[in-house]
């Protein structure tokens, strides 16, 4: 679903700009048990003094004054360099845009009514708890507004060479809240030797912030609204989606071995919608922030590949991220390609988790054309039922099906995710069923297939002749994929086979929607894991195939043809072209979908039974050898 795109208007924040200029200038901060820590190390290491007096009640007034902080960093100029200047012009802004967002968060809660109400006369009762819990709440957004926003619009050339204090934080009011904003960042650049560090500080705290406010934001269940809103600032490329946390940065360059889908032998179904997401995924409109495909149907956020190994899941991934990075080059966009492999599982905990969710969360940035993948993912994300299976395999788990179809899932059209695996069967059921689609990576199949792809791989530095063939015929993707499909109209699976043919004795032919619904319902007898979301990928399949059309390759030569249009004249364009349904396909997605799911379970089934085999042969041999210990005196009871 779309949640909206709320724009921030530049007079939003202009009224806003005279109190965060004051508050930069000078600003009282009430800070809580400080008078215990000394301010002077203790030689020899990073840490400070701490009495064992404890002043936990005690409070006092601290002066904050930010400008002073900053031009102390070159006290014999008087001058201000360019990154104290954007550092100042920064806070001052990410104060006026938290401001400007409490003010969006009053209007979408209650807040707004009842501080109006409040001025005319005092609340009390449920009103005034009910009040002061949106007034914290909105306290909340403004603090994490403003630490968003300079984590977002500033960059540096390194860290922190020093270890930062740790954030005190005010959930009264949002002006308390970008006092504490304002107190945390003067502390974290006061001392700052050079320009370098005082960016490097600044930014480093902020993001500081941001990590505490996120562990304290289940304090707030009034922020459950704020979780699905979208805001943007165009003038500085600044936007909220909710509480996710977006750092700009450098992004950088991709650096990866891109295949021509010439290149690819075989696996022509997954060639060929490999080819459809790269076209799908450039029709995203960065304005509209959405992708006709997610509105017309068809659009394919999540894919799982399976096969054995060798047979070509790595190819597919080099042909997919090097059509859409050509494409994006021609229209000026940004790729962003990224896979989560085994390297990121963490021995602390929650790491892996927190790993997982920032590589979501780069692929589905909304300014950039995405593409993630989590190879061997069987290696990677763990069945919730296997106890061998470490916590931070289990996080993944947890975090991937959340991202993938959680509650607070958005699919814009901006990416698309692909899981890989060579042993499907191993990953969790409820993961596996939130993959869109199902690619068999079977590799090359036929004589001609095996003939293409020697000839392919063996080069042309060789004196061989060729023979009778014609080379690279059968890769002819609109045939290929045709006679592809074609194979579905009957299943292919032992198990589905079986089935098909009980209910062709008893029902007869496929030719309406109570014929499908009666046939998915007996092979949910025979295959428990056909359940609803199983019945919405093979839907959704199905409407990809209707919007299975050529998006013309001269659209995406230049930019103005198609790219470059504005979300209406997209969206008419596709629509143009879109095919009817026909039970055929039905039938096929049907058969395409039912016969991965046997597929898995045969193999799941195999493996266990090769398991019991092989234990009770090692029973047998040691049984065995026992006898002859004993037989030996070797053998001590």
């Amino acid at each position: 679903m779309d949640i909206g795109l709320t724009t921030l208007r530049e007079q939003d924040i202009a009224k806003h700009v005279p109190t965060a200029q004051a508050m930069l200038q000078r600003t009282s901060v009430i800070i809580a048990g400080e008078a215990s820590k000394s301010k002077t190390k203790i030689a020899g290491t990073k840490r400070r003094f701490v009495s064992t007096v404890s002043t936990g009640g005690a409070k006092r007034a601290v002066d904050v004054r930010m400008l002073d902080t900053i031009s102390a960093v070159h006290p014999d100029d008087e001058m201000l360099s360019v990154e104290q200047h954007t550092l100042a012009y920064r806070v001052r802004r990410a104060m006026a845009v938290g401001l400007a967002v409490h003010d969006v968060f009053g209007r979408q809660s209650e807040l707004e009514a009842l501080a109006e109400e409040n001025r005319s006369s005092p609340l009390t009762g449920d009103k005034a708890t009910r009040f002061h819990k949106l007034l914290a709440a909105s306290a909340f957004v403004t603090s994490f507004t403003a630490a968003s926003y300079i984590t977002q619009t500033m960059e540096s050339n390194g860290d922190a060479a020093t270890e930062l204090p740790d954030p005190e934080y005010a959930f009264d009011t949002p002006q308390d809240a970008l006092k504490g904003f304002l107190y945390n960042l003067n502390q974290a650049i006061d001392g700052a030797p050079d320009d370098a560090q005082l960016l490097a500080r600044a930014i480093g705290m902020a993001r500081q912030m941001l990590d505490g406010l996120l562990a304290r934001q289940a304090r707030f269940p009034e922020l459950a609204a704020f979780e699905s809103i979208h805001l943007r600032l165009d003038a500085d490329d600044f936007e909220m989606n909710g509480f996710d946390v977006h750092a700009r940065g450098k992004r950088k360059p991709l650096v990866m071995t891109f295949k021509k889908p010439d290149e690819v032998v075989g696996n022509h179904i997954a060639k060929y919608q490999s080819l459809k997401l790269a076209k799908m995924l450039m029709a995203y409109d960065f304005d509209r922030q959405l992708n006709p495909f997610v509105e017309l149907g068809g659009f394919l956020f999540t894919f799982i590949g399976d096969g054995s190994p060798g047979t070509g899941k790595t190819t597919l991934i080099q042909m997919i991220a090097g059509l859409v990075n050509e494409y994006c080059q021609v229209a000026g966009y940004t790729f962003h390609y990224e896979n989560f492999g085994v390297d990121q599982i963490s021995s602390y905990q929650g790491k892996s988790g927190q790993n997982c969710r920032q590589f979501v969360s780069n692929v589905l940035d909304p300014r950039v054309i995405g593409f993630g993948t989590v190879d061997d993912i069987d290696q990677v994300a763990a069945k919730r039922s296997d106890d061998r299976a470490s916590a931070g395999q289990q996080e993944i788990t947890a975090v991937l099906m959340e991202s993938f179809s959680g509650a607070n899932t958005v699919v814009r059209g901006n990416c698309a995710f692909g899981m890989f695996s060579n042993y499907p069967e191993n990953v969790d059921d409820a993961l596996r069923q939130r993959a869109g689609a199902r690619w068999l990576v079977d590799g090359p199949q036929s004589v001609a297939d095996y003939i293409d792809i020697f000839a392919l791989l063996i080069g042309d530095n060789h004196g061989v002749k060729l023979g009778k063939h014609e080379l690279y015929a059968a890769q002819e993707i609109k045939q290929a994929v045709q006679t592809a499909y074609e194979q579905h109209n009957e299943p292919m699976e032992d198990g589905l086979i079986k089935v098909a043919e009980h209910y062709h004795k008893n029902g007869g032919k496929l030719q309406n929607l109570v014929d499908i619904g009666t046939y998915l319902h007996a092979i949910k007898q025979a295959e428990p894991r056909l359940t609803g979301r199983a019945i919405k990928n093979i839907t959704d399949a199905v409407k990809m195939r209707a919007m299975d059309i050529e998006l013309p390759d001269e659209w995406f030569e230049t930019p103005d043809i198609f790219m470059h249009k504005d979300y209406d004249t997209k969206k008419a364009m596709i629509a143009e072209l879109r095919k009817p349904v026909s039970i055929d396909m039905m039938i096929q997605e049907i058969h395409r979908y039912a016969d991965s799911e046997f597929r898995y379970t045969d193999k799941s089934d195999d493996a266990a039974v090769e398991r019991v085999i092989r234990d009770q042969r090692v029973r047998e041999r040691a049984a065995t050898e026992i006898v002859e210990l004993k037989e030996k005196g070797l053998w001590n009871d």
